[in-house]
């Protein structure tokens, strides 16, 4: 393909997604780490975040954000949810007019409770904005293995188009019209998948693992269809999909934080354990303020949030959610 791809971001899913693309088109990478930069370019691999995988031969990386961007008919932004915005801001005097901005992050942004492309949308009018998302863990389909993903955006032909800009033979990947409920699926899982690796830590058990991740999935769509997310939506790749890899994988980055909650080590030393960012964490603080706008009933977020920011323990968390009142599988809690 002719079209020249922009990634801004070189941590382990933004760097894998610069070696899926590169198979198909010219694509450059953006990382703040010099030393990644000239791994990247000379060795072909990302040692820190992606010990011994080999990336495409054709991926080059770049020192700065204007050589990344300057050319690009594609921007893909592989930056986390509360850097995005900066970020983005430093790129925009150097996209050309109309280029669509693709986002990869899983969370929302602190105090204006936004989406990654309500953020391109509000900073960069007249750009396409959409988002890449799915059950996608970086360290797996970076060594071949088969995955999944959809590429959301309101324009349907422009997403179809970068589609083919982003599929391989064993990364396939669908579109979807539905951008809000797409985004709200991957930020929201991440929660769920803290308070998963919370009961894997404290040794609760496979059972209580799949009653999480059921009514973990329910209290999200809830969420996300309040919101403006189409149903159907959350059954799929970037509603259950994601959710399950994120809450039954050892590679995921916010079911480790739970994990290590479970454990009963403190959030802020795990944090600074921790090389990449755990969306959920921040994501945590803006889902229980949305809940309270839209009036719902999100227990697992709740206590999660209590056990990241008002001192309680994981053990606290469960016993909080079987003080629960039940009723009907239906009923919202």
């Amino acid at each position: 393909m002719n079209l020249k791809v922009g990634l801004l971001g070189g941590g382990s899913w933004g760097t894998t997604v610069a070696s899926l693309t590169a198979r198909n088109c010219p694509t450059k990478i953006w990382a703040r780490d010099k030393e990644t930069v000239e791994e990247i370019n000379k060795f072909h691999r990302n040692e820190k975040y992606l010990p011994g995988a080999t990336l495409s031969p054709n991926l080059k990386a770049s020192y700065t954000i204007e050589d990344t961007v300057k050319d690009a008919d594609v921007i893909v932004m592989g930056i986390p949810a509360q850097h995005f915005r900066a970020v983005l801001k430093d790129a925009r005097p150097h996209i050309r007019p109309w280029v669509p901005i693709i986002s990869l992050a899983k969370g929302l942004e602190e105090g204006t409770m936004m989406r990654m492309t309500e953020i391109i949308e509000q900073d960069m009018g007249g750009h396409p904005a959409g988002v890449l998302t799915g059950p996608n863990l970086a360290k797996e389909i970076i060594v071949g293995q088969a995955a999944a993903s959809v590429i959301a955006m309101v324009d349907e032909s422009i997403a179809r188009k970068l589609q083919k800009v982003f599929n391989t033979g064993l990364f396939r990947v669908y579109t979807n019209e539905d951008v809000v409920g797409c985004e709200l699926g991957g930020a929201l899982k991440n929660i769920i998948a803290i308070a998963t690796g919370m009961g894997d830590g404290s040794g609760a058990g496979e059972n209580t693992r799949a009653a999480i991740i059921t009514r973990g999935l329910a209290e999200l769509s809830r969420l996300g269809i309040a919101m403006g997310g189409q149903p159907a939506t959350f059954a799929g790749l970037a509603g259950m999909g994601d959710l399950v890899a994120t809450c039954s994988s050892e590679k995921s980055r916010n079911r480790t934080v739970g994990y290590q909650l479970g454990l009963g080590r403190k959030i802020d030393e795990i944090i600074a354990d921790m090389a990449e960012v755990a969306e959920g964490v921040k994501t945590a603080k803006v889902v229980v303020e949305l809940a309270k706008q839209y009036q719902l009933h999100m227990p697992i977020a709740t206590e999660v949030y209590k056990v990241l920011y008002q001192g309680s323990t994981a053990q606290d968390a469960f016993r909080g959610l079987l003080r629960m009142n039940i009723g009907s599988e239906a009923d919202p809690g």
